[in-house]
């Protein structure tokens, strides 16, 4: 399965055929429709004008489930589609989430236990025992320096067979992540953090951003 979401994040259209079917669960040979993975969640997406009800992935391919009736068959041509508002604004919302965490551990290096991308807003989930507001305002600081250079955001394979990828931009090594990208920092925009004691030990960084 050839996943173009990787290397045509701002494709919203594809025709495709499906090249398996077992009952409601169907296997494209190309996709654009992003599978949840490392936090960022699936995209919204129809596959000849059927809703897609959920995804998984299995090894390096992603099952699109539709419903029981939807009538396909092995060599149909099919298109899909994407809800691009909700794809762009998790694209600039992931990065957003990746640059304050990259940031962070620059700072202090924490350990991250969690992260969330989704439509709204993201999250990331560090032990630490102290209130990580006092860091907000150097990180907002150097945020808005990167966004405000527009840095070109590459993106690539670092294991071609186990699809491992990476984003990377000027300053900074490259970062392990397989999630969709925008094409530079400028367009990911400025944020709003908000931080959220979620027990003993831990601390939350929600991130907004500010044209929300």
């Amino acid at each position: 399965m050839q996943k173009i979401f990787w290397d045509e994040p701002y494709k919203k259209t594809l025709i495709t055929r499906v090249s398996e079917v077992n009952f409601d669960r169907i296997l494209l040979e190309e996709t654009i429709a992003f599978s949840f993975s490392g936090g960022q969640e699936s995209d919204e997406a129809t596959i000849h004008g059927l809703p897609i009800i959920d995804s998984e992935k299995v090894g390096n391919l992603i099952y699109y489930r539709l419903s029981a009736a939807h009538g396909l068959a092995v060599g149909d041509e099919v298109i899909m589609e994407i809800n691009w508002e909700r794809r762009y604004r998790l694209m600039r919302l992931h990065f957003a989430a990746e640059l304050i965490l990259e940031l962070v551990k620059r700072k202090l290096n924490l350990k991250k236990i969690g992260a969330h991308i989704a439509e709204a807003k993201a999250r990331i989930d560090f032990v630490y025992d102290k209130n990580i507001s006092h860091l907000f305002e150097e990180l907002l600081v150097q945020y808005n320096e990167i966004i405000k250079q527009d840095l070109s955001i590459i993106t690539g394979i670092s294991d071609i067979e186990k699809q491992r990828r990476f984003w990377e931009i000027e300053g900074f090594s490259k970062v392990s992540c397989g999630g969709t990208h925008v094409r530079s920092t400028g367009e990911v925009g400025y944020v709003i953090l908000k931080r959220v004691n979620i027990g003993s030990g831990k601390e939350r960084i929600e991130i907004r951003l500010k044209d929300s």
